[in-house]
């Protein structure tokens, strides 16, 4: 007797997922690859999308007037790339590319919100494991920032 193939691993981004949430949410990406070096999106255009990245890094930045983007974070192997779909008016934060080589399954954005109002427990999961991810990166963007342009010697300016 055969039943339906067993789940695949849970990353740990979807790992809060029960097992058919994280198939339909699987069932709508599709597979993805970026060269080291591609710039996967600047900051302020449409977030229309998001990835989970399998294999290789991406390093978030921003803008910094007068001086080249600022590395923020560098996310790699098992972690969602984008939160910037969630939330009006679905602009991207910060930039990103890729610094080596990049496998990931692609989201698009509007159907996995549609998703997420049609099965709330699926979309209560997502939306809360997006939320903690996005407090994390932006308390990483600080601190990053604060490293890079606090002045030097500990005291005020």
């Amino acid at each position: 007797m055969t039943g339906p193939p067993p789940a695949p691993p849970a990353p740990a981004a979807l790992a809060a997922l029960a097992e058919d949430d994280r198939r339909r949410l699987l069932a709508l990406a599709r597979e993805t690859a970026f060269g080291a070096g591609s710039r996967l999106f600047e900051e302020g255009d449409p977030a229309d999308r998001f990835w989970l990245i399998r294999t290789g890094q991406v390093a978030l930045d921003t803008y910094v007037p007068g001086r080249r983007a600022a590395v923020v974070e560098t996310l790699g192997p098992g972690q969602l790339l984008g939160w910037s779909w969630l939330y009006p008016p679905y602009r991207w934060h910060l930039g990103a590319v890729a610094v080596e080589a990049v496998d990931a399954w692609e989201f698009p954005a509007g159907e996995v919100r549609e998703l997420c109002e049609a099965e709330p427990v699926l979309g209560y999961a997502l939306m809360s494991h997006c939320a903690r991810m996005a407090v994390e990166r932006l308390q990483a963007a600080r601190i990053r920032l604060l490293d890079l342009y606090a002045p030097r010697g500990g005291g005020p300016p």
